[in-house]
C-alpha cells in the first residue's frame, strides 16, 4: 500500500467535480507505453516525446496550434458520468490515499484551493476552475479522439485535463515512481497548463520549433514547476501530510524519468537537444524542486516575463 500523503477525506464530492467515462474501446492493461512515443514521432519531434503531452492532440485534430478557441468548461457540481464508472466511492475516509483515482480527483480539489488563491495573489490573475475527465479506454475531447495510450494532456479548447489512471503503471515502466507525491505532480502538472492558460502564455507554446531553447520547453518545465508550487501549498495548509524525503525525491525522480533526454535513450535513440519538446531530465527535476522550494510564482518564470508579485 502506498503510503498516506492526503490527510482526512480530501477526495470528497469527487464525484461532482469530476468527469468520468468509460470508453466503448476500452485498452488492455499496459497497454499504453506505445502512445508516449508515438505521438511526437508522428509530429516528426524525433523522439523528444514525453507524458502530458499538452496541445499535442490539438495538433493533431485541428492541424495546428494558435487561438483559444471552443467552449468553457463546464463548471463544477455539473458533470454528470458516463457509463458504469464513477468516483462514488472516493467519498469514504482515507479513499484518495487509497485509490489511484480518487488520489487524482483528491489533487485537483487541492489544486483548486491553492490556485483560486495564489493566481490573483502572485499574477493578478482570476482562477477559473479547470475541467478534470479520468477516463477508461478513450475519450472524446474538445481536442479531439484519446485513448489511454495518449497519456495525460490538458486541452485548452475545453479548458479540461484528461486522465486514464492506468497511464501511472506506464510511467513507472520509464523509470518513474509509483510513489502517491510522483502521482500527483503528473496530475498537478496539468494543472498547470490550465493556469498558463489564464495567463494567455499557452498558446506561446510551438512543437513546430523543438529545442531545448524553445517555447514549449519552457512552458512545460513552467508546469512543472507550478506542480511544485502547488505541493509547497497543499503542505503548508495542511491538505497533505508534512512530505517526506523520500516521497519528494519519488516526485523528482518521476519529472526526470519523463526528461527528453531519458525518453530519447530508452527510445533507442541519441540525445538530441534539437528535438526536445519538455527539457532535460535535469531540468525537469529541478523545475519542480523550485516551485516546492519556493511557492513562488516568480521562481517559474520561465518565459521571463516578470510579471510577478511573489
Amino acid at each position: 500500500m502506498l503510503a498516506m500523503t492526503f490527510r482526512g477525506n480530501a477526495s470528497r464530492g469527487a464525484n461532482q467535480r469530476v468527469q468520468t467515462s468509460t470508453g466503448a474501446g476500452r485498452q488492455p492493461q499496459g497497454g499504453g507505453a506505445g502512445g508516449l512515443l508515438a505521438l511526437p514521432l508522428l509530429l516528426g519531434g524525433g523522439g523528444g516525446g514525453t507524458i502530458l503531452v499538452i496541445l499535442l492532440l490539438w495538433f493533431l485534430f485541428s492541424g495546428g496550434l494558435g487561438g483559444g478557441g471552443g467552449q468553457q468548461s463546464q463548471t463544477q457540481g455539473q458533470y454528470q458520468s458516463q457509463g458504469d464508472y464513477n468516483l462514488e466511492h472516493c467519498d469514504t475516509e482515507g479513499a484518495a490515499n487509497e485509490h489511484v483515482d480518487c488520489r487524482a480527483a483528491a489533487t485537483v480539489i487541492s489544486v483548486d484551493d491553492v490556485w483560486s488563491r495564489v493566481l490573483p495573489e502572485q499574477a493578478n490573475v482570476d482562477y477559473r476552475q479547470p475541467g478534470m475527465h479520468i477516463f477508461q479506454g478513450d475519450v472524446t475531447t474538445g481536442c479531439g479522439y484519446a485513448t489511454a495510450a495518449t497519456g495525460p494532456f490538458y486541452c485548452p479548447r475545453d479548458e479540461t485535463a484528461y486522465l486514464d489512471v492506468t497511464f501511472f503503471d506506464e510511467l513507472h515502466k520509464l523509470g518513474g515512481s509509483s510513489g502517491p507525491l510522483a502521482q500527483m505532480y503528473a496530475t498537478a502538472h496539468e494543472m498547470g497548463h490550465h493556469i498558463q492558460q489564464l495567463e494567455g502564455t499557452l498558446g506561446l507554446s510551438d512543437y513546430k520549433n523543438p529545442g531545448e531553447d524553445s517555447a514549449a520547453v519552457a512552458i512545460e518545465l513552467q508546469a512543472d514547476c507550478y506542480a511544485g508550487l502547488w505541493a509547497h501549498y497543499a503542505e503548508q495548509d495542511g491538505a497533505l501530510e508534512p512530505i517526506t524525503q523520500q516521497q519528494l525525491d519519488d516526485a523528482i525522480q518521476t519529472a526526470q524519468a519523463i526528461g527528453d533526454d531519458n525518453i530519447q535513450r530508452r527510445s533507442g535513440g541519441e540525445v538530441d537537444p534539437d528535438a526536445w519538446t519538455h527539457g532535460s531530465s535535469e531540468q525537469r527535476g529541478q523545475a519542480f524542486l523550485s516551485g516546492y522550494e519556493t511557492g513562488k510564482m516568480s521562481a517559474c518564470d520561465t518565459l521571463n516575463r516578470g510579471v510577478y508579485n511573489g
